[in-house]
């Protein structure tokens, strides 16, 4: 559907802040089981998916988001071969997963069939045909008792769910409980990450997500990245039993990449050192906010 223009949907960001994007033209419009879900194309982004007024991925720029949450845990483990993606419904975080060679099996679980259908047919910008590398094996299936009932173990679990505060079908996947089940599916050696939202305008919600990490995990990073159309940093935490991403050098990054043969736009060693370099992003929160009451009052 072609759009008279100007169009334009507006990306929350906040409670309070929201990005206007200006549509091209919707692609696809429907409500499935779990949520609304829109295929559209930006004028500035490109192709995007859109879940509950949310924007999860678009053409443009899903390459800094998706390399961000896959490649400093792929690369920390010495060999990654068995691989678990919670979420991900548009196939870009298989795609980067299996552009490891190291890798033998990736295990898709998304709980929204329709969505999955939906990007296999309208969004193969994003998954390049993941989905049909004979590696790359899908699961319908809610992730939270996917994780309860597999006899299956695997050395990198990839937790790629909508927000915390966004459609609350991914809620129950930030829990405490929810990591202790991740934490059994993982070998002696494994290592998990979670997109947490934003801890700026979410401070909360990823302190939240942050504890629950502590409590399962001995080794624990965060960090954030820019993503353009969501108007924020995404952050990212890595909850591990042994190994350190923060302690690998420029080299031994680049040096994984290139062994496995492992191609990216945004990530190498520089930045995979950049990333746990970086502050979290927080306001100054009890200022902030007691000064606006204040003033509002």
């Amino acid at each position: 559907m072609v759009l008279p223009r100007p169009v334009v949907l507006l990306q929350s960001v906040s409670e309070g802040t929201a990005l206007m994007m200006k549509l091209r033209r919707v692609i696809t419009n429907v409500k499935t089981k779990y949520q609304n879900l829109i295929i559209v194309e930006f004028d500035e982004y490109g192709r995007a998916l859109v879940l509950d007024d949310l924007v999860q991925s678009t053409e443009a720029d899903e390459y800094i988001y998706h390399e961000s949450l896959t490649h400093p845990i792929m690369t920390t483990h010495v060999e990654p071969r068995n691989i678990l993606i919670i979420g991900g419904g548009e196939g870009a975080t298989l795609r980067e997963v299996l552009k490891h060679s190291t890798v033998s099996r990736a295990v898709m679980v998304d709980i929204d069939g329709e969505l999955v259908n939906y990007a296999e047919r309208d969004l193969e910008v994003m998954h390049q045909g993941s989905f049909k590398d004979s590696r790359a094996e899908k699961i319908i299936m809610d992730g939270k008792e996917y994780v309860k009932v597999t006899n299956n173990i695997f050395d990198v679990v990839v937790i790629d769910l909508t927000d915390p505060y966004g459609p609350e079908i991914a809620r129950e996947l930030y829990t405490g409980q929810f990591y202790r089940e991740v934490y059994k599916v993982l070998t002696d050696d494994g290592l998990m990450v979670t997109q947490a939202g934003n801890s700026f305008y979410y401070e909360e919600t990823y302190d939240f997500i942050l504890q629950n990490i502590n409590s399962v995990f001995p080794i624990v990073r965060e960090y954030n990245v820019w993503i353009p159309s969501f108007g924020y940093a995404c952050n990212f935490i890595i909850g591990s039993k042994k190994y350190d991403p923060a302690s690998l050098t420029i080299e031994d990054i680049n040096d994984r990449l290139k062994i496995r043969n492992v191609k990216t736009y945004f990530y190498s060693g520089a930045t995979h050192k950049a990333l746990f370099l970086l502050p979290i992003c927080r306001r100054k929160n009890y200022i902030i906010r007691s000064t606006l009451k204040h003033s509002v009052n």
